[in-house]
């Protein structure tokens, strides 16, 4: 009977075992495949969307990269609304900071254009989610350097706004609404 149930035990152990053995070898094959579409992804090649349906957010997260180097917006916009509250803190800071980025990359493509009306509110965008990535992440370098840019960009487009520029007409911004830091003593 202790032998039966002896044999019974490590018959459990060796099914446990290898159900492990097999389950981390399924991991380790998933990271690989899925590391493989990032590769893919970072070379400039697109990869299919059925693929995708059981991808981890990072996968979806190098595609709306992807998007965006390619100036696939709406595409962008679309994955990464999809994937916004996934992961991590910082894996949603991420998201955030890369929406940021394509929002902020639309709105200096119409300033160039002098399509001003159309870049106000993209940056307006790209400033809100470059605040949420630092508030999920508050030691976000990028994010704070590229809100930094996108402040200085709604200034100076404002500024260029401004119909008649003669001296009678101008308005006194405060120095608050200057591109740049303050110079002098107070």
């Amino acid at each position: 009977m202790t032998r039966t149930l002896r044999n019974a035990a490590l018959w459990g152990v060796l099914a446990a075992s290898s159900f492990a053995v097999f389950y981390e070898l399924w991991a380790l094959y998933r990271i690989d495949r899925e590391n493989a579409w990032m590769e893919q992804l970072a070379s400039g090649h697109d990869i299919d969307i059925g693929k995708l349906v059981s991808a981890k957010p990072e996968v979806r997260l190098a595609r709306a990269v992807y998007f965006k180097s390619k100036h696939r917006y709406d595409e962008a916009l679309a994955t990464l609304s999809l994937i916004m509250d996934a992961g991590d803190r910082a894996l949603q800071a991420k998201i955030r900071y890369n929406l940021g980025n394509v929002y902020l990359e639309q709105a200096v493509e119409q300033a160039e254009a002098k399509n001003f009306n159309e870049a106000l509110p993209l940056a307006g965008l790209a400033k809100q989610a470059y605040r949420q990535a630092l508030a999920l992440d508050s030691r976000f370098w990028d994010a704070k350097y590229n809100l930094e840019v996108a402040m200085r960009l709604l200034p100076e487009m404002d500024r260029v706004n401004i119909k008649d520029d003669s001296p009678d007409n101008r308005k006194s911004q405060p120095w608050t609404t200057v591109p740049g830091f303050p110079r002098g003593l107070p």
